[in-house]
């Protein structure tokens, strides 16, 4: 996960930049970056692991003067990469994985490129793309070849003299909207960040989307492919609870889950809550939907913990899980309560760091209910799960099985079968609950509003 932004302006932009850069902070942990074209290109990155990206780049804000700007928050790689080449100077920003980026480096090394950018032992991947697009005669090929070579996903921004070029992921699986204020035109990952900035949606890229962005407004420099594979979790957990994706509201589709999720429960319970903060909506929905009061016997304590799914190291994760969320005992106690998360994905901290601080609390019984289906395969598009070792479902087929590779987990995807509520049964043993439920498929998607056909579910089915 990264978040982009970018913006042109008929005067200095760089309000606007910093402002729209540091909405995509749940978006990444480890690194921020902007580049602003005035009299001449201003690039900084500043490493965010022990800092948010307002404190980093403070003194940055004040010095970076032109009209023209891109922003990231990355959770992998330093950026934005700076690259002069045969067809002019530009600066890039991606959002994505290269899965196949050995196999890219390997080919460009035979070509005569060399390397600079390396970030915790490897090569920068946006420095790769970036070195994918200059193999081309112009940056609208270059990016037509690289989409063409890459394996995974990848969605980007590139910063020139004359404006910004923007382009979406061949299948569409994360998002870049355009937004047009009084002096300015900007595009970004999350719409949340045009909320309070004046900006006015106008235009969703689409897969494989290429627009060029100057002061005079945007030019589409190539159509839209047809196949459209949006990242389902998005809506679930990644994004902000105020942006739109395809249109559709991220908050909206969680309460809707929620709604399901309540509408197939036949439990005696006191209270609902939710996992903060991405599981609150899917809490709020299933309370209107149960008629029971939403409560928070679990709170954070400050935004600046950030999200404990992000950091790539576990020892990190686990630290932030422990600390971040404070438990109200007179709130929890004597209560048999329903839990809403996002989704178990490790399990680990959700056992560890806050089911068990409702039971050391004084909880009476524990619900969990979670809002997308139980994840099976590793994420090959983004910085997630990497590995089927990681995932809560396959320790449980694991235990029951012996193996963790089964290659036909059919029936374990058919909350109708036997194998499915074995599988249930020990995530809930595992996780220390009373129940546990997970959503279906079917009502996630519908949540969501949009065509299966249309969306990602790898991460469930495999595909």
């Amino acid at each position: 996960m990264s978040g982009l932004f970018g913006v042109v302006s008929k005067k200095n932009c760089i309000q606007t930049l910093f402002y729209g850069t540091d909405y995509h902070s749940h978006l990444g942990t480890q690194f921020g970056g902007m580049a602003v074209w005035g009299k001449e290109l201003y690039r900084k990155i500043h490493d965010i692991k022990q800092s948010q990206f307002k404190s980093k780049f403070y003194e940055d804000y004040n010095q970076m003067i032109g009209e023209r700007g891109i922003g990231v928050i990355s959770d992998k790689d330093a950026q934005p990469i700076y690259l002069n080449s045969k067809f002019g100077p530009f600066a890039i920003i991606t959002n994505g994985l290269l899965q196949n980026a050995d196999k890219l480096i390997e080919g460009l090394h035979k070509s005569g490129s060399s390397f600079s950018d390396i970030t915790n032992g490897s090569i920068n991947s946006t420095e790769v793309v970036a070195k994918l697009i200059s193999q081309s005669e112009n940056i609208v090929d270059g990016i037509k070849y690289t989409f063409s070579k890459i394996k995974g996903s990848c969605s980007l921004l590139i910063l020139t003299k004359e404006g910004i070029y923007a382009a979406r992921d061949k299948m569409g699986r994360s998002s870049l909207v355009i937004g047009k204020s009084k002096n300015s035109w900007a595009v970004t990952t999350e719409t949340c960040a045009f909320n309070n900035l004046g900006f006015e949606i106008k235009k969703y890229l689409g897969p494989a989307e290429i627009v060029f962005m100057s002061k005079n407004g945007i030019k589409q420099l190539a159509k839209p492919d047809k196949e459209n594979k949006m990242c389902s979790f998005e809506w679930i957990y990644t994004s902000f609870p105020a942006s739109n994706h395809e249109s559709l509201n991220v908050e909206l589709v969680r309460e809707r889950c929620g709604r399901l999720l309540a509408k197939n429960d036949d439990i005696e319970i006191d209270i609902v809550s939710g996992v903060p903060d991405s599981g609150s909506a899917h809490a709020i929905g299933y309370a209107m939907e149960s008629n029971k009061p939403f409560r928070r016997p679990l709170v954070k304590y400050t935004q600046g913990y950030g999200r404990s799914y992000s950091p790539p190291s576990q020892k990190t994760r686990d630290l932030i899980a422990r600390m971040k969320l404070v438990p109200v005992r007179d709130v929890i106690k004597g209560n048999r309560i329903v839990l809403c998360d996002d989704s178990i994905v490790r399990g680990t901290q959700l056992k560890n760091y806050t089911i068990n601080k409702l039971w050391a609390s004084g909880a009476k019984e524990v619900h969990l209910r979670i809002a997308c289906p139980p994840l099976m395969f590793p994420c090959h598009f983004n910085t997630s799960t990497r590995t089927l070792k990681e995932l809560a479902a396959r320790r449980a087929i694991k235990a029951l099985e012996g193996r963790i590779a089964v290659k036909d987990v059919h029936n374990y995807l058919d909350p109708s079968s036997k194998k499915y509520q074995k599988m249930i049964n020990w995530i809930a043993k595992d996780m220390n609950v009373t129940s546990l439920k997970y959503i279906s498929i079917d009502d996630m998607i519908k949540a969501i509003g949009i065509a299966k056909e249309k969306l990602c579910v790898q991460c469930w089915r495999g595909e």
